[in-house]
């Protein structure tokens, strides 16, 4: 009995036993100088909250297109609180309803294009030389599976690297399968996978090296784990089932 829960011990210890080679980042490959790149774009996609600003010399030809939104009491029919400036949600074609201008389709355009559209409809007709900003206000990103803080991650400045996003999960878990991630993203409506690996230098040449808006990074446990875990619940199991017979032999012996 005593060399059997040796025997068992020992396996377990030496399946969860991880090799160097698959925990040490960047081990393999050399960078490609000429495929890396520190420019990303963001591409505007269905349910963006976007922040619109319109600036120019004249100050009055721009008010139409910065409207504020207000709260209003239903029993005085006053405004409540303070104002904050008008939101445009990117509805499931790809529009906004803009000031003025009405509907306008932006999904799928970086937002340099959609700058460049807003300026083309505005310049001269309404507002000369404006200079345009916009911004995504629900810009996030999550990250799941085997890190230590899993969950949704709000990107205020709508730059992050897949690497950026890792540390703030708080990085994986020793048991976290580092050659095999996978992103999750929409692109023209439809969800596209990517695999990624850590082990690997290749990783500053991927196309999902930055991050987009509503991303989703899951980091699968290692075999292992997997193993360790199912062990486990067979353990539990094996334990109740012995108990059980335990006990009907006693009374039966009785």
């Amino acid at each position: 009995m005593k060399k059997s829960i040796i025997a068992l011990v020992s396996v377990l210890l030496i399946s969860s036993c991880v090799s160097k080679k698959e925990i040490i980042y960047f081990q393999n490959d050399e960078i490609d100088q000429s495929k890396v790149s520190n420019s990303y774009k963001t591409i505007i996609k269905p349910d963006d909250l976007l922040q619109i600003n319109i600036t120019a010399q004249d100050l009055k030809a721009v008010q139409p297109f910065n409207l504020s939104a207000v709260a209003y009491a239903t029993s005085t029919n006053s405004a409540v609180g303070v104002a904050q400036q008008q939101m445009y949600l990117v509805d499931t074609k790809g529009e906004i309803d803009f000031p003025v201008l009405g509907k306008i389709n932006i999904g799928g355009l970086t937002r340099d294009e959609v700058i460049a559209l807003l300026r083309n409809k505005l310049d001269p007709d309404y507002v000369k030389d404006p200079n345009i900003n916009i911004r995504i206000v629900n810009y996030k990103i999550a990250v799941l599976g085997d890190v230590q803080r899993p969950g949704s991650y709000n990107i205020p400045n709508e730059r992050i690297t897949i690497l950026d996003a890792l540390a703030l999960a708080g990085d994986l878990n020793i048991s976290g399968q580092r050659n095999d991630i996978l992103i999750t993203r929409e692109e023209a409506g439809k969800k596209v996978q990517y695999k990624i690996d850590l082990l690997s230098k290749d990783i500053f040449t991927s196309p999902v090296y930055y991050l987009q808006q509503n991303d989703v990074v899951y980091v699968k446990q290692n075999y292992a784990r997997i193993q360790s875990a199912s062990a486990n619940s067979n353990t539990s199991l094996f334990i109740s089932i012995t108990s059980v017979i335990i006990t009907l032999v006693t009374l039966i012996t009785r």
